[in-house]
């Protein structure tokens, strides 16, 4: 009497378990948790907080798309790196039916901040920056505790 099994395949296919027999691991936290978010994500949303906060003070922020790019980009491939500092933001004004635009670059303001209160003021100080360079005001009109710590 021959019951022997037959050999697994090793083909593809979900593995049951790891070599040790512990079984798969799962992600670190469930996604509802704020460990699950990318930095990415944290950053897009310390935007978000600083655009919200700005809004309630001026509703017309409404018409402006807020950005949010890893680096900046050079434009030609005639561009050369210059000694100029890497900005932290930008805009681009409404023209050809396109709404204006406020960026804001990621990995230069981590880069200049230490922890996340300390980002998410810098994140502020470059959005009021930008706002107002769009609407032709000075930051302190846009924000009266712009430059406050």
């Amino acid at each position: 009497m021959d019951n022997r099994v037959p050999p697994r395949a090793a083909g593809p296919g979900p593995r049951r378990r790891d070599r040790h027999g512990r079984g798969m691991r799962g992600p670190i936290a469930p996604p509802q948790v704020p460990l699950a978010a990318s930095r990415a994500e944290v950053f897009a949303d310390l935007v978000q907080d600083s655009v919200d906060r700005l809004e309630r003070r001026w509703p017309q922020l409404a018409d402006i798309d807020f950005l949010v790019l890893d680096v900046p980009r050079l434009d030609g491939p005639d561009q050369a790196w210059s000694d100029e500092p890497v900005p932290l933001g930008g805009t681009m004004p409404a023209r050809d039916g396109r709404r204006a635009r406020v960026v804001v670059y990621r990995r230069p303001v981590e880069i200049r901040s230490k922890g996340r209160d300390e980002r998410a003021a810098l994140v502020h100080e470059v959005v009021v920056e930008q706002v107002a360079e769009l609407l032709g005001l000075t930051p302190e009109t846009v924000d009266p505790r712009y430059g406050e710590d």
